[in-house]
């Protein structure tokens, strides 16, 4: 087996305690990554009661599963977590690290790599193999999605955080080894003393369908209107990030560079110009559909589909259709 063969996932749980979807398709990324370069897939596991969780990961394609399961890991801290995966990880000379670009993947990967003194390269929406024997082409955007940067890492451990839609999840195979991991041996130097949770439905990042306002809304009341058709689609809402600012919608629902990344199957664009900066967090969508009153937005460049008019005589007469063709 090369040195530089084997891949590591670190995988995350959904609020519900399973893994997330993004889980299930690293997974089947990285099988794909090790098969390619001749080595083995291992899964990491970091969480409370996570027995159920760790059992599903040994089942798609992980030679082993190293799961951490103690209470200090309950929640997400980069404290705890980074003491748990550099101790598994100091000891491998070489491997590729496989994680989300979910918000602990953009935090807790930069301390990883720092403290493994490997290369890093975020936001990755596609990795193929390198015909060189450099190890994987890690692919991700640049310039506000306008194009695509391919980068090898000449570390021989790297750690790389890729989009959802990149992987497709595996079909259950044999059962790997399940390994556990000693718990952290140290409190966090950062603990939360209050928690308050959004209910806003449907999470960005999981939902298939996305409905996102920009500017144009005008105000939180044409969020009001957006939700309506998003609990019909069974999607969730987005937003760019002037609405945000403005206090039209939370700050969680913001899509683009500075927010969420999010590639649904549908992306509805409702009032938002297509700035670099919101492109960036939805251009992976399959189909991107835009209701705007600019026939010249840059929005309807990147569309599928596409509707010039204002919002608030469109929007209302796609969602009347949208009943009728659902009764």
């Amino acid at each position: 087996m090369p040195d530089n063969g084997k891949v590591f996932v670190f995988a995350e749980l959904a609020e519900g305690g399973g893994l997330t979807k993004l889980t299930l398709e690293l997974m089947g990324l990285g099988a794909r990554l090790a098969s390619e370069l001749g080595g083995e897939l291992e899964a990491v596991l970091l969480g409370d009661n996570i027995a159920a969780a760790a059992e599903e990961l040994a089942s798609l394609g992980a030679l082993r599963v190293h799961a951490a399961d103690h209470a200090l890991l309950k929640e997400y801290n980069p404290d705890t977590y980074l003491e748990v995966l550099a101790r598994l990880l100091h000891d491998q000379s070489a491997f590729t690290l496989l994680a989300g670009h979910t918000t602990a993947g953009q935090d807790l990967m930069p301390r990883l790599a720092f403290a493994l003194d490997a290369g890093l390269v975020t936001d990755c929406v596609g990795i193929e193999p390198d015909t060189e024997g450099h190890g994987p082409v890690l692919i991700k955007p640049i310039f506000g999605g306008n194009a695509l940067a391919s980068h090898t890492v000449k570390t021989q451990r790297r750690i790389a955080t890729v989009r959802s839609r990149v992987g497709a999840a595996p079909e259950a195979s044999a059962k790997g080894e399940i390994v556990a991991l000693e718990p952290p041996a140290s409190q966090p130097r950062m603990k939360a003393v209050d928690r308050r949770k959004e209910d806003r439905g449907v999470q960005l990042e999981d939902s298939r369908v996305v409905i996102s306002g920009g500017r144009g809304m005008g105000g939180p009341e044409g969020f009001a209107v957006l939700e309506e058709l998003a609990s019909q689609l069974g999607g969730a809402v987005g937003a760019s990030r002037p609405p945000c600012d403005s206090g039209w919608t939370p700050p969680s629902a913001q899509v683009g560079i500075t927010g969420k990344i999010v590639s649904p199957d549908i992306y509805i664009a409702v009032a938002i110009s297509g700035s670099s900066q919101h492109l960036s967090g939805m251009s992976e969508s399959g189909k991107i559909v835009a209701i705007n009153q600019d026939p010249d937005a840059y929005i309807f460049k990147v569309a599928d589909y596409g509707a010039v008019g204002d919002w608030k005589k469109v929007l209302p007469a796609f969602t009347e259709a949208l009943k009728k063709h659902m009764e």
